[in-house]
C-alpha cells in the first residue's frame, strides 16, 4: 500500500513537472507578446517612426507568428514535439538578443518577426505536446495550464517592464551597468530611454534560456514516438506520467493513426463545413476586434492619455492581474454557464467599457482617470471571462475529428491575421481619432452580440457526435 502511494505521488510530480516545462512555452509567448507595450514608444522617438511604420515595427512579431503556425507542423511531426520546443527557445533567444542589441529599425523588426516564429509555433505544438502527454482525465485541467502560462507571461513582462524603468531612471547599479555595457556595443552614445527599451526586451533571455535547458529533461510525446517506431519508449512514458494502462493507450494510440492513415486528407473547405468554418472565422474575428491586443501592446500609451509615464507603467500590472485572476475564475465557470452565454454576457459587458473609456478620451484634459482606468480594467475582466476564454474551446468542438486540425488551424490564421492589422493599425489611427477607436471597438462588440444571439449554437456539454448533429454536418 506504501509502496502504491509513493509510486502515484512520483507520477504525479513527475507529470507536473514535464507539463510546467513545456508550459514555459505559453509563458515565453505571453512574455514577449506584452513585453513590447513598455517599449513601444521610445522605439518610436529613437528611430522617428510614423504611426505606419511604428505599427509594422509592433506588429512584426505577429507576422512572424502567422508563419510560425503554419509552418511548425513538419518539423514537429518528422523530429519530434520536443526538439521542435527546443528550436522555439532557440528562436525566442535569438529575437530577446537581437532586439535587445538593435541598431536600427529594420533590424529591430527582423528581430520581432523571429520571435513571432517562436510564438506562433509554440501556439501549435506546447498544447499538442501537454495533450499527447496527459492522461485523459486530467488532460483538460493541464492543457489549460497553457493558457494560464500564457496570460502570467504577459503579467510578468509588465511587472519586468516597471522594474526595468524604475532601477533605470533612479540611476541605481543596475542602470549604470546597462549603460555601460551599451558604450562596450556602440561608439554612439545612447539616452537612458534608449538604453532602457533594450534592456526590457532583452529580458526575455532569462526565461528562453531556462526553457532550453529544461526541456532536455522531459521526454518526447509517446503518440509521436509510436508514430516514430519506438513503442517500448512510448510505454516508459506513458508510466511515468501515470496512464492507468499504459498497454491498452498504445494499442489505442496505433489504432487512432492506423485509422487517420486510413481516411487520408480530407479537405476543410468543402460546402459540409460551411458552418464551422464561418463560426470559428467570426468567433475569430470578433475576438481581436475587441481590442483586446491593441490594449495588450499598446497599454501604457493609453494609460499616459490620463497618468504619468511610470505611473502608466505601473497601470500596466493591473491589466495582467486582472486578465490572469479573470482567465483562472473562466476556466471554472465555462462548463456551467456554457459558451454562448458568456460571450453574449461578456460582449455586453465589454460594450459598455469601451463606451466609457471613448467617452473619457473625448474629455480631453478634463477626463477622469479612475474612470478611464477602470473602464479599460473592466474590458480586460469581461474579455478574460468570456471571448478570451471561449475561443479556442469552442473552436475546437465545432470541427468534426477528420479536420479538426485544419479547423484549428483556420482559425488561428483568422486571429493572428486580426491581431496583425489591429496592431499595425493602431498608433496611426489613434493619433487622429482616439475616441473613435474605442467607438469602433464598441460597435465590433454590439455585432458579435448579435452573432452570438442569432447564429452562435451552444456547444456545452455535449460529445464531438452531438454537436456535429447540432450544426448539421453528421455523417449520414
Amino acid at each position: 500500500m506504501a509502496n502504491t502511494v509513493s509510486r502515484t505521488k512520483h507520477t504525479n510530480s513527475a507529470l507536473l513537472y514535464i507539463v510546467i516545462v513545456s508550459a514555459l512555452g505559453g509563458f515565453l509567448f505571453g512574455f514577449d507578446s506584452g513585453v513590447i507595450s513598455g517599449c513601444e514608444k521610445a522605439i518610436q522617438n529613437e528611430f522617428q517612426l510614423s504611426g505606419f511604420w511604428h505599427g509594422f515595427t509592433v506588429s512584426g512579431a505577429l507576422i512572424g507568428t502567422i508563419f510560425g503556425a503554419f509552418g511548425v507542423g513538419w518539423p514537429s511531426d518528422r523530429f519530434g514535439r520536443r526538439p521542435t520546443l527546443m528550436l522555439m527557445a532557440v528562436l525566442f533567444l535569438i529575437s530577446a538578443a537581437g532586439c535587445a542589441f538593435s541598431s536600427s529599425q529594420p533590424m529591430l523588426a527582423w528581430m520581432r518577426f523571429i520571435g513571432g516564429l517562436a510564438i506562433g509555433g509554440s501556439s501549435v505544438v506546447v498544447p499538442l505536446y501537454i495533450v499527447e502527454v496527459s492522461p485523459g482525465p486530467v488532460r483538460g485541467r493541464l492543457v489549460a495550464m497553457n493558457q494560464l502560462n500564457i496570460v502570467f507571461g504577459i503579467l510578468i513582462s509588465y511587472v519586468s517592464n516597471y522594474f526595468v524603468a524604475k532601477f533605470m531612471l533612479s540611476g541605481s547599479w543596475l542602470g549604470r551597468a546597462c549603460e555601460s555595457l551599451a558604450k562596450v556595443f556602440t561608439s554612439n552614445p545612447m539616452t537612458t530611454e534608449e538604453v532602457m527599451w533594450r534592456v526590457m526586451l532583452g529580458v526575455e533571455c532569462i526565461p528562453a534560456i531556462l526553457f532550453l535547458v529544461l526541456l532536455f529533461t522531459i521526454p518526447e510525446s509517446p503518440r509521436w514516438l509510436v508514430r516514430a517506431g519506438r513503442k517500448r519508449e512510448a510505454g516508459e512514458v506513458l508510466e511515468l506520467v501515470g496512464d492507468p494502462d499504459p498497454g491498452q493507450t498504445l494499442v489505442e494510440i496505433e489504432e487512432t493513426l492506423a485509422e487517420t492513415e486510413r481516411i487520408g486528407n480530407v479537405p476543410l473547405f468543402q460546402r459540409r463545413y460551411l458552418k464551422p468554418i464561418v463560426l470559428a472565422f467570426f468567433i475569430a474575428f470578433f475576438n481581436q476586434v475587441s481590442g483586446i491586443n491593441a490594449i495588450n501592446y499598446y497599454a501604457p500609451r493609453i494609460f499616459e492619455n490620463f497618468v504619468g509615464a511610470q505611473a502608466a507603467l505601473a497601470a500596466t500590472i493591473g491589466v495582467g492581474t486582472v486578465n490572469l485572476i479573470f482567465t483562472m475564475l473562466a476556466f471554472l465557470i465555462i462548463d456551467k454557464f456554457g459558451r454562448r452565454v458568456m460571450i453574449i454576457g461578456g460582449s455586453i459587458a465589454m460594450t459598455l467599457m469601451h463606451l466609457l473609456v471613448a467617452w473619457q478620451l473625448s474629455l480631453g484634459d478634463q477626463a477622469n482617470a479612475v474612470l478611464a482606468i477602470g473602464g479599460i480594467l473592466g474590458f480586460i475582466a469581461f474579455f478574460a471571462i468570456s471571448s478570451g476564454a471561449v475561443i479556442w474551446v469552442f473552436i475546437s468542438e465545432i470541427f468534426p475529428n477528420a479536420v479538426r486540425a485544419k479547423g484549428q488551424a483556420f482559425g488561428c490564421f483568422v486571429h493572428w491575421f486580426m491581431c496583425m492589422l489591429i496592431s499595425w493599425a493602431f498608433p496611426a489611427v489613434v493619433e487622429r481619432a482616439g475616441t473613435y477607436v474605442f467607438g469602433f471597438f464598441a460597435v465590433m462588440m454590439v455585432c458579435q452580440i448579435i452573432f452570438a444571439i442569432r447564429w452562435m449554437p451552444e456547444t456545452k456539454g455535449g460529445t464531438i457526435e452531438d454537436i456535429e448533429k447540432r450544426l448539421g454536418i453528421a455523417q449520414s
